[in-house]
């Protein structure tokens, strides 16, 4: 009897399933739009030297130079928020330079005379009407603003190291850096008249001062952490930035810090509103 052959066939196994890609995450649209009318700029996350060097002219002692680390990415809206989207929103608009005052349709003009209670309100309102979106509102950290104002820059403005009021709305009497003099509105001017930053954000310098998130405080520079710093825990003023209509073109550098209490109310007083990621405390 013969001997069968050998059978070397292995029994098939189950088959191996390829190798999937690891999901990419969708990017960030570059802009969206709010229910109100209101643009925001997608921010990539980096670093930057925040405060200013000290042969910068005019600089005070609170801008201490350190680096800071933004790490995660946010919206931030191109413009300061408006008569008309502050109206939309709260249902009443308190400018001093208003239509009557000023002579001419202001609702694209930067709603001012708000305190920090009044944009933390408005913000808070805002994420109620869009809760669908998940989207929250909320103002910006003074380390977020300084970033977005200076748009990768490390001169004295996003512009370079001179100002002049043909780029931002100051008192045009007092350039800086060599550049001529110009006009003086005496008012806020509608937002987006003058040229945007490198990441398409305007207003930066002048027109109306921005409220920050944080507590100021005048060492906190020094003691600050380097990534994503949220500023004090406690104060008195809350953190000003970017200057006004009112002033000299030095006071809308960069740098340039100023605080005031929640509940303070000025005709150079605005703001503008970020949407993060993820929410910043306190």
């Amino acid at each position: 009897m013969k001997a069968k052959p050998k059978d070397d066939t292995k029994p098939a196994g189950p088959k191996e399933e390829p190798k999937k890609e690891p999901a990419r995450p969708t990017p960030a649209p570059k802009v969206i739009t709010s229910s109100i009318d209101m643009k925001l700029v997608w921010i990539e996350p980096g670093r930057f030297q925040m405060g200013s060097p000290v042969w910068e002219k005019g600089r005070f002692d609170d801008e201490f130079q350190h680096e800071v680390e933004i790490s995660q990415g946010f919206y931030m809206g191109a413009y300061e928020v408006t008569q008309e989207q502050y109206r939309q929103v709260m249902g009443n608009n308190p400018s001093y330079f208003n239509s009557a005052k000023v002579g001419m349709n202001t609702d694209n003009f930067p709603v001012e005379q708000v305190s920090w209670n009044d944009a933390v309100a408005f913000c808070r309102k805002l994420t109620e009407m869009e809760k669908d979106t998940g989207r929250v509102y909320d103002l910006p950290t003074e380390a977020e603003w300084e970033y977005v104002c200076r748009a990768g820059t490390k001169s004295v403005f996003a512009f370079g190291d001179s100002l002049s009021s043909t780029q931002a709305n100051f008192y045009g009497d007092y350039p800086y850096g060599g550049a001529a003099k110009g006009p003086y509105l005496r008012r806020t001017a509608k937002v987006g008249s003058y040229k945007p930053n490198a990441w398409d954000l305007y207003d930066r310098h002048g027109n109306a001062w921005e409220l920050c998130k944080d507590w100021y405080g005048k060492e906190y520079y020094r003691e600050s952490v380097a990534k994503d710093p949220l500023g004090p825990t406690t104060g008195i003023g809350r953190v000003l930035r970017g200057w006004s209509w009112l002033g000299g073109a030095w006071l809308c550098r960069s740098a340039l810090r100023d605080s005031g209490t929640p509940g303070v109310r000025d005709y150079g007083i605005g703001f503008r509103v970020v949407v993060r990621l993820s929410p910043r405390t306190p």
